[in-house]
């Protein structure tokens, strides 16, 4: 049997699973995330543990002595500092974080060449600037800290008692070569951030330590077992769910969106748009559109006007498209592609006294879906090809909001079970801890146990009546903030 362990924002999820790719056991354990100040998004790692010792317990139950393997997957983009013995040295730093805005100019002022290996527009949130922020605003800490690491190394380093990064994750700090596959210590040095912060790399798959006596214990399960090195969450969920052939792109809709486009050559957006980072398999990468607010905006649409999702559904639907001309701008966190504008704010423009509120959610849910289609929109304009757009994430399960991203995105989307979809970085941390145990000879062997997508939406007849109020909703951003 294999453990996977996805450690995500709010909550941690395991995944007990046969070598056949059958679910066997699932658990899940939520924490906290903080923000002791406006922008900052702060995790206790001390919760993150506790909370996979009670995930893994659920998952496993009585048939701890089973467990071949663990394997491992998380957040992105975050920033544990750890001392010496491997207790975090404040709390983590989370993607979600913006307070590096000023840290950024320090990403400009580097060379051309530099910036080409980095592959990837400077963001706040991201691993490299925060940090910078560290070192800059906690001087004391950062000296004092031994390493620096991503959320789920962190969690490894816990079970194992050993450092390591690999690349899915390193890929996507600011800090790593995309052309040479490794950390890229000159601009490392050129940033003035301390190259020893940085963990020996270990490929995905590949073993990077045995699980010790004292977590064993913890988490009920036998010592020395192996640990894959694992992969951030998207390169996980990428392999979970089988989307490891170019043409394919996955859009998942949850707190924020994801748009994924596997590659099997490592090439640069030419306008810095989208992201690049290594996949959890050798000689693979993947093109990203990253939209923080999705599900996160509708959510806050959804409380601002005293609605349940009920009534979100029923009034918003009972507006013909366009929202009678109402418009909806989802940047209430700022936002990535294509903006990368983390002072971006939301709007609803267009009111008049025949609106109500049925308009204002009905503008809300094309807002979103409008923010993914620009997102679309800059892969392919990237170079990305889409031959088929398959549908995931927790987001995207009533059926009119199905039928509504079809109709703005103008093109079929591939529907994955739903179920199968919400653990896919699960599942994909589990097939890594088969392939680091020799289960699987490799990660692309893992492909006839992937999930396929069990039914089409198409776009209907409402498909074209979006054209107008999506050329509204570009020109209003624009109006707004420049």
């Amino acid at each position: 049997m294999l453990l996977g362990l996805d450690l995500g924002t709010g909550s941690v999820k395991a995944l007990l699973m046969d070598e056949d790719g059958a679910t066997l056991g699932e658990g899940s354990t939520s924490y906290p995330v903080r923000s002791p100040r406006p922008g900052w998004a702060e995790s206790s790692p001390g919760n993150w543990w506790s909370a996979v010792v009670d995930a893994t317990r659920d998952a496993v139950g009585s048939r701890g002595a089973e467990v071949a393997a663990i394997g491992l997957s998380g957040q992105m983009h975050g920033v544990v500092l750890t001392e010496g013995h491997g207790y975090p040295s404040r709390p983590a730093v989370l993607w979600a974080d913006s307070r590096s805005r000023e840290q950024l100019a320090a990403y400009r002022g580097l060379d051309e060449d530099a910036r080409a290996r980095l592959a990837n527009p400077p963001a706040v949130g991201m691993a490299g600037p925060t940090l910078l922020w560290l070192r800059d605003h906690e001087p004391e800490v950062y000296a004092s800290a031994r390493w620096a690491l991503q959320p789920k190394d962190w969690l490894r380093l816990r079970l194992t008692g050993e450092d390591a990064a690999e690349p899915s994750d390193a890929s996507a700090t600011l800090l790593y070569d995309l052309r040479s596959d490794t950390w890229d210590y000159p601009v490392v040095e050129a940033l003035g951030l301390r190259p020893g912060l940085l963990a020996r790399l270990v490929a995905s798959a590949d073993a990077a330590g045995t699980l010790t006596r004292e977590a064993a214990e913890h988490l009920g399960l036998r010592a020395a077992l192996p640990v894959a090195a694992g992969a951030g969450d998207t390169a996980a969920a990428m392999l979970g769910g089988g989307l490891l052939r170019p043409g394919l792109v996955q859009l998942t809709v949850g707190t924020g969106g994801q748009i994924v486009a596997p590659k099997s050559e490592l090439g640069l957006d030419p306008h810095l748009r989208t992201h690049l980072y290594r996949a959890a398999v050798p000689d693979l990468w993947y093109s990203m559109a990253a939209i923080q607010n999705a599900g996160l905006a509708l959510e806050w649409a959804r409380q601002t006007l005293g609605a349940t999702w009920d009534d979100v559904y029923e009034e918003a639907f009972a507006v013909p498209p366009g929202a009678g001309g109402v418009v909806f701008l989802p940047y209430l966190s700022g936002e990535r592609t294509p903006r990368f504008d983390p002072d971006a704010r939301g709007a609803w423009a267009g009111l008049g006294l025949d609106h109500g509120r049925g308009h204002l959610l009905r503008a809300a849910l094309e807002g979103v879906a409008f923010a993914l289609r620009e997102g679309l929109e800059a892969l392919e304009e990237a170079g990305t090809r889409v031959s088929e757009l398959r549908l995931a994430g927790g987001g995207s399960v009533e059926e009119s909001w199905r039928q509504l991203l079809a109709d703005v995105l103008g093109r079929p989307l591939r529907v994955l079970p739903g179920m199968l979809a919400a653990v896919a970085s699960a599942r994909g941390a589990a097939l890594l801890a088969g392939a680091a145990s020799g289960v699987y000879r490799s990660p692309e062997d893992t492909l006839a146990l992937a999930p396929n997508p069990d039914r089409t939406v198409r776009p209907g007849e409402a498909s074209g009546a979006y054209e107008e109020a999506y050329a509204r909703y570009r020109e209003l951003y624009p109006r707004l903030y420049r």
